[in-house]
């Protein structure tokens, strides 16, 4: 499912215009980052989690030229699904 098919399945469930439901499944996202950014978590209840992940300075290798290269320290966010989501999948 891609953003379009879900603003599409709100609509649906809302019964409200393409527009509206663009504008809730927008105003979902942002919400998520938002929070993502200030509070390092965000979590909702009977779906998962969405937390930033540090990753650790490390070496790795250029695939083409078997050179050893150095990777610098990064963070990602992450989703852990929440264990009512994992069971319905």
């Amino acid at each position: 499912m891609n953003k379009a098919e879900l603003v599409g399945a709100v609509q649906k469930s809302l019964d409200d215009s393409k527009a509206g439901a663009e504008r809730a499944v927008n105003a979902v996202i942002d919400a998520i980052k938002t929070g993502v950014k200030k509070d390092k978590s965000v979590q909702v209840v009977g779906f998962g989690t969405f937390s930033v992940r540090k990753r650790a300075a490390r070496d790795g290798r250029n695939p083409q030229t078997g050179e050893t290269i150095k990777i610098k320290a990064s963070r990602s966010v992450a989703f852990k699904p929440s264990k009512t989501f994992k069971d319905m999948v």
